[in-house]
């Protein structure tokens, strides 16, 4: 029994690794990388508390290592990502001078406080048993790791720039903390559940036509085009949730 209560808590720190791992590659430029270990974090995250409600061993201790294994890497480490993309990102005319060059990349931080934030309120907040109130921290992750991670040259390139960057910042900042409704995938109904059957189908749709444009993309590859589905996925995972806080909710 000794040992069954610390496997939850072993996965939980297998996360805290990954993150870890992801934000050194972060600082290293090593996009790719970074989010392959995002992922594998994630990974982790989704079957911590599955095992320890498997084993009977569920606990305070569990629940307060898991939020700070997520702040470490789904917080600091996609903050790490936008940290080093402010020194590559163009700057307008206006923003060219020292001032910005050395501050703007440490508001990038900003999203592992924010981050922070929505964890400890899901850990008090009632409501968010079968649903979050806010978009999740993982996804906020997943969006910004796949962007970055494949996307590089089209965010560092002139039609994009170190404001837009910030102001795309400060909207998931936003996001994090809101008091917008997003949907769960727990205890799936085919009757109450109708738009999470239809984001799933979508979802695969983006995934494989993010694929096959990486794959006959001469300049792509299959990897960079999964992951631009991936961002993609999460976008369209924001609005459907949106959409659906607005739709008559169903009785049992």
């Amino acid at each position: 029994m000794t040992m069954k209560k610390h496997i939850p808590n072993l996965i939980t720190c297998s996360n805290l690794i990954c993150g870890c791992i992801a934000t050194y590659c972060a600082f290293y430029h090593a996009y790719q990388v970074a989010f392959l270990f995002i992922l594998l974090g994630a990974f982790f995250d989704f079957f911590d508390g599955m095992t320890a409600r498997a084993l009977g061993v569920s606990g305070r201790l569990g629940v307060e290592l898991d939020s700070l294994a997520d702040c470490v890497t789904f917080g600091v480490a996609p903050s790490a990502m936008l940290f080093t993309l402010f020194n590559h990102v163009a700057y307008p005319i206006w923003m060219g001078n020292d001032f910005f060059f050395q501050v703007m990349p440490f508001t990038a931080f900003l999203m592992a406080a924010f981050s922070a934030l929505r964890l400890a309120k899901f850990n008090i907040d009632e409501r968010q048993h079968m649903g979050f109130i806010g978009m999740p921290t993982p996804a906020n992750a997943i969006f910004w790791g796949a962007l970055i991670s494949s996307s590089e040259a089209w965010l560092t390139g002139p039609r994009f720039n170190a404001l837009f960057l910030f102001l795309f910042m400060i909207l998931f900042c936003w996001l994090l903390v809101c008091e917008v409704p997003m949907f769960a995938f727990k205890g799936l109904s085919r009757k109450k559940d109708k738009i999470k059957f239809i984001f799933l189908g979508l979802a695969i749709a983006i995934l494989a036509t993010g694929a096959l444009a990486g794959y006959f993309d001469a300049e792509g590859t299959v990897w960079q085009g999964l992951f631009r589905g991936a961002a993609g996925c999460i976008g369209l995972y924001v609005v459907m949730s949106i959409v659906a806080s607005f739709l008559p909710q169903r009785e049992e």
